[in-house]
């Protein structure tokens, strides 16, 4: 691997006198994909660009760019190798995804056995009557394919109250200690859009869905801000060392508070686009968009987060039919249709962008009904221009789309696709969720319901926008698993495909982890290209993904994350 050091090159090609503002760094000699346009199919490439002030000030050859070279200038000889935007995920949880770190780790675990294990090594360091927290099981991945119980966890705890998350979110499992804090007995009500899971006698399993988990969740004694600080740190180092230079978030405002301290004191590595939750009061919603400026590139509000539904995964995700693996289940809808469009047409009249997660078919019908309702209930914002034709002035009024976003949009009903394109609706997807559904998405669906989940190909033949992510730390925030889904629709084996006339090119999966991105942020002129006036956001990788074989992504590296223009993550740099 060639290691890219960063230098000054005292050589004649950049001695040409100083016609231009200096540059304060020039790459040159690359590879470098600017970005990708659809309609062409055609990629657009360069040897080297100039950045000044945190933004590309000149692209092309490297003649062209060395114009902007100065005494003070940093300049990388990139070696020919891959450079392109820097990836921009769409949807993420940082918050949880640092939380996770920095308690009981479950991810990866293949049977209830070694989850126990795991718990039983966090106790032997745990004081006396702390809670024992975090997540990341998928029972999925056991041979059993049984959820685990109060039992299996009272077994291993000590005593301790213990509560840990599925992977998804959506479930957790919770011991007989942490249900007694919770005051959780045979007689609690399941709450709206929620379920505690019981036995054939009435007894809580410990099993606990979706909204019925804020009932164990509030008793939780909340982190220290010290480590909740790591906890982000944590997070954000493991974004920019997969490449990542923008983050679209959901955490707690706790959360949202130390990415302000980061940028204070300019520690802040990674541009974050934070949501507010859809269910805070209008009034609650103005005050937290107006506590940090809107202007700000590095760190700002966007759009309100709901919830629809829960996960396949756990089946709770709200279908139109019951699963086909359990036929009794529906999924669990978190809203009452007309509660939901009423709440969507106060937030749309206050000027709010919404997303809201939905997977199940019926879920996504919720939200585009929502959507409609909103858009139907009026005022609409309109771009004015005044135009001069001869002696006459003409106001030219476009409209302004709110460009509403369906995060995760996993199973559609055939029909909605028209919907998503009539409304102006983003697909907010995460391509890298098929590697882990495949194993069991259809025995869920069904073969008819399963032609249209997942579906990218549909949404972008429907004319939909596409923005892609990883909905971390439900799946790694590296966004090249991510990409060979989308591409391969197989497994990372590659012996298993699921659907495979969903499979779209890698200039598409490119630009919907890039361009599309931005474009669900109305970021698209300052970010996702690599062009002069955007943020120079950019990542160096060890091959060039655009021209390697499928599986060859799985294994590709970045040598280099850079933003701002400034470099966040080299490899093999111990980061701080």
């Amino acid at each position: 691997m060639k290691i890219l050091a960063l230098f000054l090159v005292p050589c004649a090609f950049f001695a040409q006198a100083q016609t231009l503002p200096v540059a304060d760094f020039i790459y040159y000699h690359g590879n470098i994909l600017t970005g990708v346009d659809l309609e062409s199919a055609q990629p657009q490439r360069i040897s080297a660009l100039a950045i000044k002030d945190g933004v590309i000030v000149a692209t092309g050859s490297d003649a062209d760019v060395q114009k902007w070279k100065g005494p003070s200038t940093q300049v990388v000889d990139l070696h020919g190798t891959f450079v392109m935007p820097g990836f921009n995920d769409a949807h993420a949880h940082l918050g949880d995804a640092g939380r996770i770190k920095l308690s009981i780790d479950l991810t990866g675990t293949k049977s209830l056995a070694e989850m126990q294990q795991r718990i039983q090594a966090a106790v032997k360091t745990a004081a006396p009557g702390t809670w024992l927290t975090g997540g990341g099981w998928d029972h999925t991945l056991w041979a059993s394919k049984k959820l685990p119980t109060k039992a299996d966890l009272d077994a291993v705890t000590a005593g301790h109250p213990a509560f840990l998350v599925r992977i998804d979110g959506h479930i957790a499992v919770a011991n007989s200690a942490a249900l007694a804090a919770a005051g959780i007995t045979n007689t609690t009500p399941d709450p709206q859009g929620g379920k505690i899971d019981r036995d054939s006698s009435g007894e809580a399993t410990g099993i606990i869905r979706e909204t019925a988990q804020a009932l164990v969740d509030k008793h939780i004694p909340p982190p220290t801000p010290e480590l909740r600080r790591r906890r982000i740190e944590l997070a954000l180092a493991d974004a920019v060392e997969h490449g990542v230079t923008s983050v679209q978030d959901f955490s707690d405002h706790e959360d949202f508070l130390v990415y302000e301290q980061l940028e204070r004191e300019g520690k802040l590595p990674a541009r974050i686009s934070e949501w507010m939750p859809f269910d805070l009061t209008v009034e609650q919603l103005k005050q937290y968009q107006a506590s940090h400026p809107q202007s700000d590139p590095m760190l700002h509000t966007t759009m309100l987060k709901g919830f629809m539904d829960g996960s396949l995964g756990s089946r709770t995700a709200a279908l139109k039919a019951p699963y086909s693996d359990d036929p009794g289940n529906s999924g669990i809808p978190r809203y009452d249709q007309q509660k939901l469009n009423q709440m969507a047409i106060e937030r749309a009249q206050a000027g709010f962008q919404m997303g809201f997660h939905a997977i199940g078919d019926r879920a996504v019908s919720m939200a585009l009904d929502a959507f409609a309702a909103a858009q139907n209930s009026g005022p609409l914002r309109a771009n004015m221009k005044t135009l001069h034709v001869g002696t006459h002035k003409i106001i030219h009024a476009t409209l302004i789309s709110p460009r509403n976003r369906i995060e995760h949009s996993q199973v559609v009903d055939p029909a909605d696709f028209a919907r998503y394109k009539q409304l102006g609706v983003i697909a907010s997807m995460q391509p890298n969720h098929l590697l882990t559904d495949m194993n069991w998405a259809e025995q869920r669906l069904g073969p008819e319901r399963s032609k249209y989940a997942y579906a990218w190909k549909s949404f972008l033949d429907a004319g939909v926008p596409l923005a892609f992510g990883t909905d971390y730390p439900v799946e790694p925030i590296t966004p090249f698993p991510g990409l060979y889904a989308a591409v391969t629709r197989m497994n990372e084996a590659g012996t298993k495909s699921f659907y495979p006339e969903q499979r779209i090119t890698i200039w598409q999966a490119i630009y919907a982890y890039t361009q599309g991105s931005a474009y669900a942020e109305f970021m698209e002129q300052k970010k996702g290209q690599l062009a002069k006036g955007f943020l120079a956001d950019l990542v160096i990788l060890d091959r060039d993904i655009t021209a390697v074989a499928p599986r060859e992504i799985l294994k590709t590296k970045v040598l280099r994350t850079v933003m701002n223009g400034k470099t966040v993550y080299a490899a093999g740099v111990r980061a701080p």
